[in-house]
């Protein structure tokens, strides 16, 4: 089982199983990250599961959708690493990927 290393937002970090076949939203939701919100459940049409990714990771991850892209846009906290963890399924491929949970909007 692939391992997740989550930062919270007050740099609290915590190493997670997680199931793959899930995405990277649904396995932080699921191991008790309140702060995550994730208000759509995955739909791509919110942006309150964004996280910043382990630059390492970036080329393993699939290709930002312009959805994911203009949802970003409204972020306050986006950069470079930014992405919508509910738009990342979570492979053996990600296993010890670290994500920091972004600043809420």
């Amino acid at each position: 089982m692939p391992k997740l290393i989550v930062v919270t937002r007050e740099g609290e970090e915590r190493t997670v199983d997680g199931d793959t076949g899930l995405s990277v939203m649904e396995v932080i939701r699921d191991n008790g990250f309140d702060e995550l919100l994730a208000l759509c459940g995955g739909c791509c049409s919110c942006a309150t599961c964004h996280v910043h990714v382990d630059p390492e990771f970036a080329a393993k991850l699939p290709p930002m959708s312009e959805d994911e892209n203009d949802l970003l846009d409204s972020a306050s906290d986006r950069n470079d690493q930014s992405r919508l963890s509910c738009q990342i399924p979570f492979t053996d491929a990600l296993d010890g990927l670290k994500v920091t949970i972004a600043a809420e909007d």
